[in-house]
């Protein structure tokens, strides 16, 4: 669905481009979509020279459920030392957080296509346990306990 995005910004970017064909939920559940992207980033670096690219010049990018693996990715990547370091991260639209999903952004939004509020925690879901028997729950909020989201609140809150 994306190579001709990924062929148009290495031509136009002049870079190379590196795109993970990882595994889909709901056939395979989280970490395999992960452990497939964190291992192909992590190959991409050790091999950097093969491929020409200058290791200052490594970014990872994402949209949508990518967004999420190329933020995951980044964040287990942050402390090697033994890997060049990324430059940075482009994130187009990440699913990001599943602890709230009545947040503005996800009320303001809520009928927008492409992805209805309903339609991102289902997805969230089935990349988690392949199974949405408790969407409801989820779209309440009562699938996270009351300790988690005020240990949270700060970094997830309509403040």
């Amino acid at each position: 669905t994306h190579e001709k995005l990924c062929r148009f910004i290495a031509r136009e970017g002049e870079s190379v481009v590196v795109s993970v064909g990882y595994r889909l939920a709901p056939e395979h559940k989280y970490p395999a979509a992960y452990e497939d992207c964190l291992n192909a980033t992590q190959h991409f670096l050790q091999h950097l020279e093969h491929y020409g690219v200058d290791p200052a010049r490594v970014t990872v990018c994402g949209d949508s459920a990518g967004g999420n693996l190329a933020a995951a990715v980044s964040q287990t990547l942050a402390g090697r030392s033994d890997l060049p370091r990324l430059r940075a991260q482009i994130l187009i639209y990440p699913g990001l957080q599943a602890l709230d999903f009545n947040l503005p952004s996800y009320q303001q939004n809520r009928g927008v296509p492409l992805l209805f509020r309903e339609r991102a925690a289902f997805y969230m879901l089935q990349y988690v346990n392949g199974n949405a028997t408790k969407l409801e729950e989820v779209l309440e909020g009562s699938h996270i306990p009351v300790d988690i989201k005020l240990k949270y609140r700060k970094w997830v809150s309509p403040d």
